[in-house]
């Protein structure tokens, strides 16, 4: 799954709070900052774990205690796995 976060995302310790959640999902991959500014999430593993961690980053952040402002959530591009290890930081 590959989504944008689109927000306040950036310097701010999203991707932290990103892998976090991912990594407590079982979820492998990767968070990066893009140069205009969003955040990509790039995640692999079941169902059922990507879905949840699609909620996490759409909640409103009074509910998650996320850092930073998210504003939109992209449609998740669905794709075949990459094969990544670990959830990453770039």
């Amino acid at each position: 799954m590959t989504v944008f976060v689109r927000g306040h995302v950036q310097g701010v310790g999203f991707r932290w709070w990103t892998r976090a959640r991912a990594l407590e999902l079982g979820l492998v991959g990767h968070a990066r900052n893009t140069a205009d500014r969003r955040v990509e999430v790039v995640a692999e593993g079941p169902e059922i774990a990507l879905l949840t961690l699609l909620t996490l980053l759409s909640e409103p952040t009074s509910t998650t205690r996320r850092p930073g402002r998210v504003d939109a959530v992209s449609t998740p591009l669905w794709g075949q796995p990459r094969g990544e290890a670990g959830f990453r930081e770039r």
